[in-house]
């Protein structure tokens, strides 16, 4: 890994410094935690890959690859418009990756659904005897769960992209007001 591409992996240009470096990395944690989806393993697997490569760019800026290149973190400059750019493109990015995550939970749940549906039909259906209605009440147990994980998952998906749409809008207006201003 360059540093560049450890820039990009958090949304930044090469004018970035430390502040804002740990700033995105605190963001890009809070969206890619693989804990947050903990009730998928497929979502935990994939969240569970992007983080390490977040965590492997934020370890090359702080310790080898930030040393002469990156304003120290006594700087106080705000961010300029590339910055913003960038900022704007990693944002970008974490929702794309946040949109997929939501379909594959989204499959879940109609999964869910229909082991709930199919199983309750097939425990009445198939009450007189016992051990296949035991089976089919399990399916549908399962099915609920799935449905509630699933749920609570896509609240938590849907929480983030609206963080991330107000960041956008907010680096937006400031992109809007910079450029009227000159």
């Amino acid at each position: 890994m360059n540093r560049d591409e450890a820039l990009r992996a958090l949304g930044l240009d090469h004018s970035a410094s430390v502040d804002d470096i740990k700033s995105a990395y605190r963001e890009m944690v809070q969206i890619l935690h693989p804990d947050k989806f903990a009730s998928n393993s497929k979502l935990q697997s994939r969240a569970t890959e992007q983080f390490k490569y977040l965590q492997e760019a934020y370890d090359f800026l702080m310790k080898g690859g930030s040393s002469s290149s990156v304003r120290g973190p006594s700087s106080d400059k705000p961010y300029t418009g590339d910055t913003r750019s960038a900022r704007l493109a990693g944002i970008a990015q974490a929702r794309v990756q946040l949109v997929e995550q939501k379909d594959l939970v989204l499959d879940q749940r109609r999964q869910g659904l229909i082991m709930l549906v199919a199983g309750g039909l097939a425990a009445f259906a198939l009450r007189r005897i016992p051990a296949i209605a035991g089976i089919a009440s399990a399916v549908a147990v399962w099915g609920i769960v799935q449905l509630f994980s699933s749920n609570n998952t896509v609240n938590t998906i849907d929480e983030h992209l609206k963080k991330l749409k107000k960041e956008q809008r907010r680096i937006e207006e400031e992109l809007a007001s910079e450029r009227s201003d000159s």
